[in-house]
């Protein structure tokens, strides 16, 4: 059966991981050996020796027992074991977890693979091998316990070196249990200082040996220099030969026997070495440490280095040993020391050591330190200098070594949080000429070494590009500064504008109730116009009537006087009256006769002949007041019957208002529902108008204004001192005569507001006085005008304008009327301002679509800027609410809520709409005090308090809540159709100067319309999505009240909760206060009963005391 022996490790061997790893265990045990601390095993590091059994090397022998010996135990016994290997391993947790997920066959087999790999030997034994190698004295005064030893061991050690111990104590460390690492660094052991001790112990030799190798080979420079004979070549070349492997103790041997039988090499040695060098070779401490490693069977300085630095990368591999690594100054301070060694590999893994302690925390500040200490001892002259040296400088190039040391130079300068710092290391990398090499560097072939390049030139800062920044940056905040003020002002601007446009609006609206009013008045007129020229036609066909009745009773009363006996004075009478019945029958009677009112009989009465009038009366009374309506001159009435007369006692008073009499006999009364027309009372002076709105003659009738009579007043008032107050201009009084009735009464309304203008215009009043009030906004030659909405420039047509002159475009009829006054040829400048102005806007072509196409223009950013953020709220909002975990458990457990009330009664329900989320607050409990939704709040809080802060996960839910997703698609939309508008307008047009603006804003905006466009898709998708998710009907749902249902219960899932706290709180204190206030009653009964037992034992002793 063969036997495992370690093979000696040096150097120029490549291992195969760098840093601890952790591996496929059932790839492991079919290819790889594998360490119990969660190391691999490397299959070069063992090597089968098939001789003699007695050359067993005592590290650790692995186990060749069968599995099969072993049954597996029972579940527990395993998972109690697998956990007691997976501790031992000292693996990271993601590793153990999937470990722990084999199955029960596999955790057997990697139970089985550690229990056959056994730690052999205990730390104490690697620790006495290199506290002896460090030992000055134990060539001397141990020489006879290593001759004991040499001689008991020699058959189990063979002929090992201290680079073989060295390497089976990698092995330990690496393969090992955790526990055989925490036992190697305990303070029994102290096996980090002994490690440190003696890497330090071989640094120190080795750099020894560098500054012999380098005094020998400026020595053998100057011997080639002044090389003349045949013996003196050979001396140079053996010295050459011998300095690439041997130590300082063959070098020593060598120049003592050159120097001690050879007079050709004393003669060389005196002309050429310098005296240094034979002082360096002689000195007692060099003598002293080449026998002391030469007896001892040391190996070679840098293959011991190389290993130690294995042996603290093993350390390293798990929490306890980084921890001790990183609090050991000098372990850090070795590890860089030994970037000398002249190794490729070993430089790299050093560096890579380095750049792990960098990462954790206060690991900068230990490295930097170490590089100052580097700097001292290595007498640089800038720190990094040597690491920069060997980057740049390289023999061979090595791509590990380029890889480790670019990505240990990005760790150094761009972990630092402090940036002025970071400026500071990068700047010390910068002198030593890292940035023009990284220049070469970044044409190299390695993937690796490009990523590090790459990451360190994406780092850095570049001082000037970031001063050159905050000077823009400055600049930037100057001008935020300015738009600021000057959007305040806007502001202030815009609000006066309000102001005087809400002042318009007034204005505006006064406007409109005073026409309403004049239209009300015309139509009044317009009213008693037509009702006027009825009367007066039915008046004067009445009158024709009366007249020949008038004739006809005349003869017949000449008749009858002529049968009566006469005296003188009726003869006269009757004489005038049939003068004045001849000579004009028509003016004996008033034209403003004021129908009488109407009598009490009916209309079959009134248009009966009268009777015969009755015998001679008495004289008749004085004439009724000119009031009345008749003239002195004028045909008196018969006498009214007794009843009717004034009595004697009566004053005037009661004769004013006395009924007026009958009409006269055979005259007809004013036909029924006509009203009474009342004459006109001509003034001296224009007097002013009373604007009151006045009843309707329809409106009159059945009010008390059809039982007064107006006109009896002005015999017993002088007006004439009224008319003088209340003149308006100087001048004779209106004339009734000269104009017509309807005439007079429209001239009753004098108004300055219909003053007849100076100039034509074919506008209406009220589209007139827009026009001048818009024209005095605009403030803009018509010229200016025109020529912009041809170039659709909205840098000289504003915004603003173009609203304006959108409200101004002539309309069809009004472009008809100016086209028919240009045909007919009449002078347009007796047009208005504002008719000009329309004149010209009307030869504008296509002046709709201009504006149209102006205004878009103006507006398309701006909608664009209100869209997005809509838009975006509704695919964000969408999203949380249907991914958000914590909504849906919520929604769980308020279905199980309903569910358990609703159950019983309407059987159990498997989902419900959104709006029930409303009716969670109108299910109350029995003393109405709370409601379902505090007791489902209570319930989280109590047993799920990670929901409680749900809303956490809906984001722009209440955004969302806000925006109507039908206005979105309507506005974008608009903005389609805006769109192709302009495109045509741009397809119309010639190609030329007046194209430009087109062209510009159709490169700037399809791009964003389109991109828009796509952004409402998916908001679209995300709603119906979102909505079908929660089971309402994506047709009918619309974003701000579908989000509106989830932030209402937001903000009452809150407040409810804010009430049960509240409560809670209220009734600690309440029992708080209960409690106080029964410990306070309990002292009192106590008190109370101390007190009566007092008072009872009181008699008691007054008895004892009488009977004393």
């Amino acid at each position: 059966m063969g036997t495992v022996k370690s093979r000696a490790i040096t150097s120029e061997d490549e291992p195969n991981t760098i840093a601890c790893t952790t591996p496929n265990f059932h790839e492991h045990h079919q290819s790889k050996g594998y360490g119990s601390n969660g190391s691999f095993l490397q299959k070069n590091d063992l090597h089968y020796d098939m001789g003699n059994s007695s050359n067993y090397h005592p590290v650790r022998q692995p186990s060749v027992r069968s599995r099969s010996l072993h049954p597996m135990p029972t579940s527990e016994e395993l998972d109690r074991k697998f956990t007691k290997v997976l501790a031992s391993m000292d693996l990271p947790p993601d590793k153990a977890k999937l470990l722990k997920n084999y199955d029960d066959e596999k955790k057997w087999d990697i139970i089985c693979d550690q229990e056959m790999v056994q730690a052999k030997d205990p730390p104490s034994h690697y620790l006495t091998k290199l506290r002896t190698y460090l030992d000055p004295k134990a060539s001397r005064s141990h020489r006879l316990y290593f001759l004991y030893f040499f001689c008991q061991k020699r058959k189990m050690v063979g002929e090992s070196t201290s680079t073989q111990v060295l390497r089976d104590l990698e092995i330990s460390l690496r393969t090992n249990h955790i526990e055989w690492v925490k036992e190697f660094l305990d303070d029994t052991n102290r096996g980090l200082d002994a490690l440190v001790d003696y890497l330090s112990f071989r640094l120190q030799m080795m750099r020894h040996e560098q500054r012999v190798q380098e005094s020998l080979s400026e020595s053998d420079e100057r011997l080639n220099f002044n090389n003349s004979g045949d013996g003196v070549g050979a001396v140079s070349l053996n010295g050459t030969s011998t300095l690439g492997g041997v130590s300082s103790s063959n070098l020593l041997e060598s120049s003592r026997y050159q120097h001690g039988n050879s007079s050709t090499f004393n003669a060389i040695s005196n002309s050429i070495l310098r005296p240094s060098l034979l002082d360096v070779l002689d000195t007692p401490s060099v003598r002293r440490r080449s026998r002391h490693i030469a007896k001892l069977n040391m190996g070679a300085s840098t293959d011991d280095i190389h290993v130690c630095i294995m042996c603290l990368r093993a350390i390293m591999n798990n929490k306890y040993g980084f921890n001790m690594v990183i609090q050991h100054r000098e372990a850090i301070n070795c590890i860089a020391l030994s970037l000398i060694h002249k190794s490729l590999r070993t430089k790299a893994l050093v560096l890579e050591l380095l750049a792990a302690i960098c990462l954790v925390k206060g690991g900068h500040e230990i490295i930097l330190s170490a590089f100052d200490n580097f700097k001292n001892i290595c007498q640089e002259t800038h720190r990094f200098q040597t690491l920069m040296e060997y980057f740049m400088n390289f023999e061979a190039f090595n791509i590990d070594f380029m890889v480790a040391c670019m990505q240990f130079m990005n760790i150094v300068v761009h972990s630092v949080e402090d940036m002025n710092y970071r400026v500071h290391l990068q700047y010390e990398f910068t002198a030593l000429g890292l940035d023009k090499y990284l220049e070469k560097l970044r044409l190299t072939e390695s993937e690796e070494l490009k990523v590090q390049i790459s990451a360190y030139l994406d780092n850095v800062f570049d001082v000037a590009a970031l001063m050159e920044d905050s000077e823009t940056k400055t600049a930037a905040l100057e001008r935020v500064q300015e738009l600021e003020d000057q959007i305040e002002r806007e502001i202030d601007r815009n609000s006066e504008l309000l102001y005087k446009l809400a002042e318009v609006d007034t204005e505006v609206r006064f406007l409109k109730a005073d026409r309403e009013d004049l239209l009300a008045t015309k139509l009044k007129f317009d009213e008693e116009v037509t009702t006027l020229r009825r009367i007066l036609k039915q008046n004067e066909q009445e009158l024709k009537k009366r007249e020949s009745l008038l004739q006809s009773k005349n003869l017949e009363l000449q008749t009858l006087t002529r049968s009566l006996p006469r005296s003188t004075s009726n003869i006269a009478n009757e004489l005038d009256i049939n003068t004045c019945a001849k000579e004009s029958p028509v003016e004996c009677v008033s034209p403003p006769l004021p129908p009488p009112p109407p009598p009490p009989h009916s209309h079959e009465q009134a248009t009966c002949l009268p009777p015969p009038p009755p015998p001679p009366a008495p004289p008749a009374p004085p004439p009724p007041p000119l009031g009345s309506g008749l003239t002195p001159n004028a045909f008196t009435p018969p006498v009214p019957p007794p009843s009717q007369r004034a009595l004697p006692h009566q004053n005037s008073t009661s004769m004013i208002f006395q009924p007026p009499p009958p009409p006269v006999a055979g005259f007809m009364p004013a036909p029924d529902g006509a009203m009474t027309i009342k004459r006109k009372v001509p003034t001296k002076y224009k007097l002013p108008t009373l604007n009151w709105i006045a009843l309707k003659p329809n409106q009159v009738r059945g009010t008390i204004f059809n039982e007064l009579d107006d006109e009896k007043i002005y015999k017993y008032i002088d007006f004439n001192e009224f008319e003088e107050r209340f003149k308006i201009g100087v001048g004779g009084g209106l004339s009734s005569g000269s104009n017509s009735e309807v005439d007079g009464t429209l001239q009753s309304y004098p108004s300055k507001r219909f003053k007849k203008p100076d100039n034509i215009s074919l506008l209406e009043h009220t589209r007139l006085r827009n026009i001048a009030i818009s024209r005095r906004k605009l403030d803009m030659p018509i010229d200016e005008v025109i020529s912009a909405i041809h170039s659709l420039d909205l840098k000289k047509l504003s915004l603003e304008n173009v609203e304006l002159l959108q409200k101004m475009v002539p309309t069809d009829v009004e472009v008809k009327s100016y086209k028919e006054y240009i045909i007919e040829r009449k002078d347009q400048n007796l047009l208005t301002e504002e008719d000009k102005f329309m004149l010209q806007l009307s030869k504008v072509e296509r002046i709709s679509s201009k504006l149209s196409i102006m205004n878009y223009m103006g507006n398309f950013f701006d909608c664009l800027h209100l869209i997005c953020p809509q838009i975006q709220s509704i695919t964000s909002a969408s999203t949380s609410l249907k991914q958000s975990r914590k909504f849906k458990a919520l929604l769980e457990i308020v279905l199980a809520f309903g569910n358990y009330l609703n159950s019983n009664k309407r059987g159990p329900a498997y989902g419900f709409k959104l709006q029930s989320l409303d009716t969670l607050i109108d299910t109350k409990s029995t003393d109405k005090r709370s409601s379902l939704l505090h007791y489902i709040v209570a319930t989280i809080r109590q047993k799920f308090p990670e929901l409680l802060n749900f809303e956490s996960e809906l984001y722009c839910t209440d955004k969302a809540a806000q925006v109507s997703l039908e206005n979105i698609v309507t506005d974008v939309h608009d903005l389609e159709k805006g769109m192709e508008l302009v495109k045509k307008e741009a397809e119309l047009r010639v190609k030329g100067s007046q194209t430009h603006i087109l062209r510009d804003f159709l490169n700037n905006s399809e791009d964003k319309l389109k991109k828009i466009k796509m952004e409402l898709k998916m908001a679209q998708d995300a709603f119906k999505e979102c909505v079908e998710y929660f089971g309402e009907s994506s047709r009918n749902a619309d974003a701000a009240a579908f989000f509106s249902l989830i932030v209402r219960f937001s903000r009452a899932f809150k407040a409810y909760d804010q009430e049960n706290e509240q409560r809670r709180r209220l009734e600690q204190a309440a029992a708080a206060a209960a409690s106080k206030k029964e410990s306070e009653q309990v002292q009192l009964r106590n008190k109370s009963n101390q007190k009566k037992q007092q008072y009872q034992r009181r008699p008691i002793i007054r008895r004892e005391s009488s009977r004393a």
